[in-house]
């Protein structure tokens, strides 16, 4: 498979359906900042703890999905698409680390060791990237599913990284105002 291909040198992409659209539509920038998000999860493995790691592997291939939803302009049974149950797995994680962690009693300043640093940055990219998708839903039939997983993934990375803190013995700060 060659890498490179030429077809993309005047500003336009292929989308799943092989219909042609520039790199700076709304469709390219909703599954082109998924892409950052996946990259910046992929960067944070591994964290030194396994039932983290495999979580974002998973993740990583959730936003495969994500990706592949929103790269489909006309999707046909059998295609890639993001599911409830997508969703509600993130959701039982979320969940599942409730013991863990303190219950929050204010805004906490993004930070803390080098994994949890990079859990936080990788959710302001997923937050960006539900922006972009909720611009190219404006525009566009897109699965409503894949907007809110994207939310719900922002929601969970802020767990894993206040988890993966935690664990390392980084203290939350609180802003002060």
């Amino acid at each position: 498979m060659k890498i490179y291909t030429g077809r993309g040198d005047e500003g336009q992409t292929d989308l799943r359906d092989m219909s042609r659209v520039s790199k700076a539509s709304p469709r390219i920038e909703a599954y082109g900042t998924v892409d950052e998000v996946n990259a910046l999860v992929g960067r944070t493995r591994p964290t030194g703890y396994d039932d983290v790691d495999e979580k974002l592997r998973e993740v990583q291939n959730h936003l495969h999905v994500v990706q592949a939803d929103f790269a489909n302009p006309e999707p046909d049974d059998g295609d890639p698409e993001v599911g409830e149950e997508h969703v509600e797995l993130l959701e039982e994680w979320m969940d599942g680390y409730d013991d863990e962690l303190d219950p929050l009693e204010s805004f906490i300043l993004p930070g803390g060791g080098e994994s949890g640093a990079n859990l936080h940055h990788a959710r302001t990219v997923c937050r960006r990237a539900e922006r972009r998708a909720v611009a190219l839903a404006a525009e566009e039939d897109v699965n409503d599913v894949a907007v809110t997983y994207l939310n719900r993934l922002s929601d969970a990375l802020f767990v894993l990284a206040r988890v993966v803190n935690e664990r390392d013995g980084e203290h939350e700060e609180s802003p002060t105002y």
